[in-house]
């Protein structure tokens, strides 16, 4: 399963269906992560943008997936509020992978920028990527997934040289983690359409884009006010290993829809 998890913004349905739903390996995008607070809600404030955050969203999710061994990796550290008092938060993707997985190889790295220990910085901001090789005894092959959280243009999700080098980025960083016959999958928010030059690139690269392949109409929920339908995407470099693709319209649990993938 990828998610884009929207900050844990609707943690009340989103913990539950994680809980439910258990998938073998979970990439989450946009985690909260604030260990010096003990609070549930903390506050964004960026000039007239404030919205609430989900303090330690990371934990929450933790919680709900006892079996799971857990990855958090932070794009950067910034300031979240409780009232007046300033409360250092990292902000990041995170993995969380069933223990009865074998984790065979793992490999974390950033697409855009480096780490941002001294607040979160001007857009476009930094971005990283993890992925995690697993070992698949029913069917006795490695199996590498890898997502990440494409960086956020305030013009918008047209194609950019930063959206270029970070696709270039972004499969370097496969290459070192997958096994040079195994079954390999891409995925995350990309924050790109789906005739872009990212796409393109992976494609160039082997990789087949499932949310394009089924003709899905979007991968937004009614939770997502603007024009733009497509953000996030599901990639595999073999068509055979798909079982099942679908990208799941309720419960609506983000502004963003789960994709879940069965090989």
């Amino acid at each position: 399963m990828c998610l884009n998890a929207w900050g844990g913004k609707l943690h009340e349905p989103l913990l539950p269906y994680l809980k439910d739903a258990a998938p073998d390996i979970l990439c989450l995008q946009e985690v909260v992560h604030s260990p010096a607070s003990n609070k549930d809600w903390l506050t964004y404030r960026d000039a007239a943008h404030i919205l609430p955050q989900r303090a330690n969203f990371f934990r929450d999710v933790c919680s709900a997936l006892p079996d799971h061994q857990a990855t958090f990796c932070p794009q950067a550290q910034g300031i979240l509020w409780d009232d007046d008092k300033q409360i250092p938060s990292q902000f990041g993707i995170a993995t969380f992978v069933n223990k009865a997985l074998p984790i065979i190889g793992q490999i974390q790295g950033f697409v855009h920028k480096d780490y941002a220990p001294d607040g979160y910085g001007d857009h476009p901001r930094s971005r990283n990527a993890h992925g995690v090789r697993v070992y698949d005894e029913l069917t006795n092959r490695p199996i590498s997934v890898l997502h990440m959280h494409g960086l956020r243009d305030l013009s918008g999700k047209h194609d950019t040289p930063d959206r270029t080098a970070q696709a270039h980025r972004l499969l370097a960083l496969n290459e070192q983690l997958t096994d040079r016959n195994g079954l390999s999958v891409i995925c995350g928010d990309f924050n790109v359409d789906p005739n872009s030059e990212t796409l393109q690139i992976l494609n160039a690269a082997g990789f087949h884009e499932l949310v394009t392949a089924y003709n899905i109409p979007t991968t937004r929920t009614s939770h997502y006010k603007k024009a733009a339908r497509f953000a996030d995407y599901m990639l595999i470099n073999d068509m055979q290993a798909v079982k099942t693709f679908d990208v799941i319209r309720g419960p609506e649990v983000s502004d963003h829809c789960p994709l879940i993938l069965r090989l």
